[in-house]
């Protein structure tokens, strides 16, 4: 195996990681390890001690993030819905219909697909597909899915074709993520990828 298991999503917690995938928005996750190292830094990755932060003071804590004053606010877009709808507890919202728990995160102003589908798989261990930039690619390149696929009919092809396995989603996921970052970059590194024998020697696309 190339890259062995990934061990995704890194974080401490699962709240750790709801965070993590609001602030990784456009940003280099370089970007948010430093912002959640002040947050960690001062105990405040808790839901709890979390929704007393000033926004102001949120905001600071973030400035590594990028837009960190949008992020701040989606942030506490999503705590307001977590501690309304589920009196702040992660618990009571991993035991929530699937669907219906993911049309409620993507009414939360701030949390598109991307980031839902993550809370989903990495905080609550939910069979929800995560598509990101690199499993587009891969799959394009490999003349899978059209380069133009919408993200839910990319996420629609994973969820048909593989088990409905929250591990197994998460390490698929990591693992194209891991291809993508070494060798399906913007200009293609073929030639060692572990992938090129699917490539049935046709030059990938895009």
């Amino acid at each position: 195996m190339r890259f062995g298991p990934q061990h995704w999503w890194p974080a401490r917690t699962r709240f750790e990681v709801v965070v993590g995938a609001i602030l990784t928005q456009n940003t280099a996750w370089s970007n948010v390890e430093r912002a959640l190292a002040a947050l960690r830094g001062r105990r405040l990755l808790t839901a709890a001690r979390l929704s007393e932060l000033p926004p102001g003071r949120l905001a600071g804590l973030i400035r590594s993030s990028g837009t960190f004053r949008v992020k701040a606010r989606r942030l506490r877009a999503f705590l307001a819905y977590l501690n309304g709808r589920y009196q702040g507890s992660l618990d009571r919202m991993s035991r929530a219909p699937l669907e219906a728990l993911r049309r409620e995160l993507l009414a939360v102003p701030g949390i598109g697909p991307e980031t839902a589908d993550s809370i989903l798989l990495y905080a609550l261990g939910r069979p929800a597909f995560v598509v990101d930039a690199y499993t587009r690619r891969v799959l394009s390149r490999h003349r899978l899915l059209p380069h133009d696929a919408g993200y839910q009919e990319v996420r629609a092809f994973f969820e048909r074709h593989l088990p409905s396995d929250p591990r197994l989603f998460n390490e698929y996921h990591a693992l194209l993520v891991a291809v993508g970052k070494a060798y399906c970059r913007s200009r293609p590194h073929c030639g060692e990828c572990p992938l090129r024998f699917d490539l049935r020697g046709r030059p990938p696309r895009g």
